[in-house]
């Protein structure tokens, strides 16, 4: 099904090289029978973006040619494909912006967030969101109340990672946590700690002015980890979730957590770090990491809609699509938190 009012060309912003971003007018992408064509509202500015711009790279993951970031992401959907519901044009959605094939090992048991076969928006070589226009699958556009504006619904993508990271790490009501970084993703986390029934959620961080927000949003308590020894402070919490990326960070949570308690690795830190084996082994400690997410947007929605989470006082920059490489570098700026991109503005 097609909308005869639709432009023929998009403006969009290209990572065409390191710090090298340019604006390209682009045909509208074609969808195709379960997809649906929507209107970007709204797009976070995630550190993986911050790191394809800066670096060209994450680990495996190389940015060989033109590349559009952006995968945070709220809109309208303007058209729809030939089995996707045609009521849907009009509504406005939250895209969970991954494509797996549905058909392999880990998409049969549950676990399409590691399909590897996965097309994910503004990882190469799919393009992401800082454009007009996006595609994605009828199943991945979710519709949202009318109470959640286009940021809230954008970062629902960020809640979504803390909310696999609360899944992974156990955490129930009276739960005791630790969490290292009070960046976007600490901050966040602390929020969904708490409406996961958290008793008490403890932020670490080195920069003063982001532990006293950290109090704003969820935790109970925050520490210098310059000041105080967090492995030997005795803080036996249930489960400690580093949103940091420091070895340091992680080491010292790891001891900070109780006898078969959990930790869950969230932040990007060195592709390899030393962890105390020999501690995790006699107190059988259970450590992980998390990629992305499965089936978290009902619940993220949820927790918004309903209060437990707050999510638009966390945008502290907004920007055009011209505006595009002043929102990647914005996070120099320790006042910044989260940074959006509007890109029909």
């Amino acid at each position: 099904m097609s909308t005869s009012n639709l432009p023929e060309s998009m403006r969009t912003s290209v990572l065409v090289g390191v710090k090298n971003l340019t604006i390209e007018d682009r045909k509208l992408p074609a969808y195709g029978t379960d997809e649906v064509l929507v209107k970007i509202a709204a797009v976070g500015v995630c550190g993986s973006d911050v790191h394809y711009f800066r670096h060209g790279r994450i680990g495996d993951f190389v940015v060989d040619g033109p590349l559009v970031l952006g995968h945070e992401v709220s809109g309208t959907i303007v058209a729809v494909g030939d089995s996707v519901d045609p009521s849907r044009v009009g509504q406005r959605v939250a895209i969970e912006p991954q494509r797996p094939c549905g058909k392999c090992r880990e998409c049969r048991a549950g676990l399409y967030n590691l399909c590897p076969h996965m097309e994910f928006y503004a990882t190469p070589p799919i393009d992401g969101a800082f454009a007009e226009y996006a595609v994605i699958q009828d199943a991945f556009a979710h519709a949202i109340p009318d109470n959640l504006t286009d940021e809230a619904a954008a970062l629902l993508e960020p809640l979504s990672v803390a909310i696999t990271t609360m899944r992974k790490a156990h955490v129930v009501p009276g739960s005791s946590v630790l969490i290292a970084g009070a960046g976007p993703i600490g901050i966040i986390c602390a929020q969904t700690a708490k409406a996961f029934g958290a008793a008490e959620v403890i932020v670490t961080d080195l920069v003063a002015e982001k532990r006293e927000r950290a109090l704003k949003y969820g935790a109970t308590r925050v520490i210098d980890p310059v000041e105080v020894d967090i492995a030997n402070e005795g803080l036996d919490v249930n489960a400690f979730i580093d949103a940091s990326g420091s070895p340091r960070a992680v080491t010292a949570g790891i001891k900070a957590v109780r006898p078969a308690g959990h930790v869950v690795l969230v932040g990007l830190g060195n592709p390899e770090m030393t962890l105390p084996v020999e501690h995790i082994q006699n107190y059988e400690i259970n450590v992980t990491g998390i990629f992305r997410y499965t089936d978290t947007w009902p619940a993220a929605i949820h927790l918004v809609s309903s209060g437990l989470v707050e999510l638009d006082s966390l945008v502290t920059g907004r920007f055009g699509l011209d505006q595009a490489e002043e929102a990647l570098e914005s996070d120099q700026d320790p006042a910044s938190l989260k940074s959006v991109v509007y890109p029909s503005k």
